[in-house]
């Protein structure tokens, strides 16, 4: 029952994961309406699609604040509000202005969610699960987004204000994540190096960990906060003692954007077009990226704690740098005649939703020590978010520029570099305390 429990609350923690699929997702089958109602410029129609995504910037930059002042589950709680306020607000707009608020406010709950829900669920995890509940957050991001486009598909041709529709169905998982959120408890770990609620604390650890000494457990994450004389050690993220996880924290999340995987989800389209493929195959190969996407990232939850974060990433970036190489060769010698370069980039992403996809929320949920984790987090997500846009924004002038076959080969030298950092630098985590990690990586 006790782990069921667990599971329960970090099901409940990563409906935030599916509300950011869902939300990054749905504004594909409403930008044009949306265009066309408000009659928007070039300009103004894609800062409407880009309004949230720098939202989303700003809510992982300043994200681990709120978790650390007023706790996970009261910022959990924020978040569903941002979302739920997000659907019914972008659904009701009577005004572009006004329908730009709600966008930006849904983009900062993304944002925030990003920091907030895989820090949550490692710091209640028990060390063998850890792995497969925090990659959930992941599995329900790429869940949200191929429900979205389901639900813009059933809602398409409705009427004239079918877009209006498809934004405000966002409210119901929205108000059933704002309910559900109060029934999780507050992580121990804030409870104890945040306000000292040692028995609050060691009450959810025991529900989290039966088999564990609970009153050990404290002990040792009191310990992590405080120096030789017990006394509460107030650092700094970019204190020089936390230089390990900040590097791989920003390695991480860069190499995680550099193998092109938003590039290739944003402009999959235009990407088989490019090889000759007919405007409806190509959006139909579009769907079958985001199915292969679900299918991978579940498969990597079965494996993240029997492997190690590390053999996955092994695995991924070794299947990454074959497909990619292969998508370049494709454009370099004009191979574009059949289905191959769509059953490259299928492949290419079933590497990445079964290495880096599943793995990054985990590996940066988990490096950081409890007193800088929300910080470390944010850091982390913030870099992670601000590659993507750099490479959504660059990637249509890079293409056109360099050509196909130029752009894929410098994505395909950064997953050779990535191999590297894997396997030089990369430390393995999988069943080790949140404590004994910040053991091996802080220079004491």
């Amino acid at each position: 029952m006790a782990n069921t429990k667990v599971f329960f609350w970090s099901i409940v923690v990563a409906l935030g994961g599916f509300l950011f699929g869902f939300d990054t997702a749905v504004i594909s089958g409403a930008e044009k309406s949306i265009q066309q109602l408000w009659q928007l410029t070039t300009f103004e129609h894609g800062f409407t699609v880009a309004i949230a995504l720098i939202g989303t910037v700003l809510g992982a930059l300043f994200g681990g604040i709120p978790s650390d002042r007023f706790g996970r589950k009261t910022t959990l709680f924020l978040i569903a509000v941002l979302y739920l306020l997000s659907s019914l607000g972008t659904a009701l707009a009577p005004s572009w202005v006004i329908f730009l608020i709600f966008r930006f406010l849904g983009g900062i709950g993304v944002g925030v969610s990003s920091v907030t829900a895989p820090l949550y669920i490692s710091e209640i995890a028990p060390a063998k699960s850890r792995g497969k509940l925090v990659a959930m957050f992941q599995f329900n991001v790429v869940f949200g987004i191929l429900v979205s486009y389901l639900s813009n598909y059933l809602f398409a041709g409705s009427g004239e204000q079918d877009w209006r529709w498809m934004l405000g169905i966002q409210a119901v998982p929205s108000f059933i994540f704002l309910v559900t959120v109060l029934l999780v408890p507050e992580s121990p770990r804030w409870l104890i190096i945040k306000k000292g609620r040692l028995e609050e604390a060691e009450r959810t650890l025991k529900v989290a960990n039966p088999e564990a000494n609970t009153k050990q457990m404290v002990a040792d994450i009191l310990s992590s906060s405080q120096d030789a004389q017990g006394k509460q050690i107030k650092s700094s993220l970019f204190s020089k003692k936390y230089s390990t996880p900040i590097t791989l924290a920003i390695l991480f999340a860069f190499f995680n954007q550099v193998s092109g995987i938003n590039a290739i989800i944003y402009y999959a389209p235009r990407i088989f077009e490019m090889v000759g493929l007919g405007k409806s195959s190509a959006l139909l190969s579009s769907a079958g990226i985001g199915l292969v996407n679900f299918l991978f990232t579940l498969l990597a939850l079965n494996f993240i704690d029997r492997f190690g974060r590390r053999t996955l990433m092994l695995i991924g970036s070794f299947g990454l740098i074959a497909t990619l190489g292969l998508v370049a060769k494709a454009f370099y010698f004009k191979e574009f005649s059949g289905i191959a370069v769509p059953i490259y980039l299928f492949v290419y992403i079933a590497f990445f939703a079964f290495s880096q996809g599943a793995v990054i929320w985990v590996f940066i949920s988990e490096i950081f020590p409890n007193q800088v984790r929300a910080s470390g987090q944010a850091l982390g997500s913030f870099t992670h978010w601000i590659m993507a846009a750099i490479i959504a924004f660059s990637f249509p002038y890079i293409a056109e520029t360099l050509g196909g076959g130029n752009t894929f080969l410098i994505f395909t030298g950064m997953m050779v570099l990535q191999l590297l950092f894997v396997w030089r630098v990369m430390p393995e985590t999988k069943g080790t305390s949140l404590e004994q990690i910040e053991h091996n990586m802080v220079l004491h």
